[in-house]
């Protein structure tokens, strides 16, 4: 069942404008990063304090159906908050790869499993080892696993 109630959009212009546009086109436009032609997937999350249903660009890491989700926030110094978002409500997860969309639970990844999946991210979005370079955190790796 997808994730209902008040969307509240992003506070960046950027942001809400290429989730507006993916949405609208199933992934046809807006499906690259900036300037980039480095794919992109929408992620679905509810906010854990205002319930609020949040949306989000990620850069797609994919393998076997299933997606990570990479808390890089290009290497600050502190994780995103869909990230505790997540954390709080692993299930309120929707994911949108063109016009494919799914529930999915989330699960933070760790040891070896974390190592092969920052391996495919980094393979699909080379910055991410530089985002790791300039934070003294571990960035996190959850995986996104869809749902019956």
């Amino acid at each position: 069942m997808p994730l209902s109630g008040e969307y509240e959009p992003s506070p960046q212009r950027w942001v809400r404008e290429q989730v507006g546009r993916y949405e609208a086109t199933d992934g046809r436009e807006a499906n690259t990063l900036l300037d980039t032609s480095l794919p992109v997937v929408i992620f679905t999350t509810r906010g854990r304090k205002s319930g609020k249903i949040r949306k989000m660009a990620l850069m797609r890491v994919e393998h076997n159906g299933m997606y990570a989700l990479i808390g890089s926030q290009g290497g600050a110094p502190q994780h995103p908050d869909w990230y505790y978002n997540l954390k709080a409500d692993p299930d309120a997860l929707m994911v949108q790869d063109g016009a494919d969309r799914f529930d999915a639970h989330a699960r933070e990844l760790e040891g070896e499993e974390r190592d092969i999946w920052w391996q495919r991210a980094v393979a699909a979005y080379p910055p991410y080892a530089d985002y790791q370079r300039r934070t003294n955190r571990k960035i996190p790796v959850l995986l996104a696993e869809r749902r019956s």
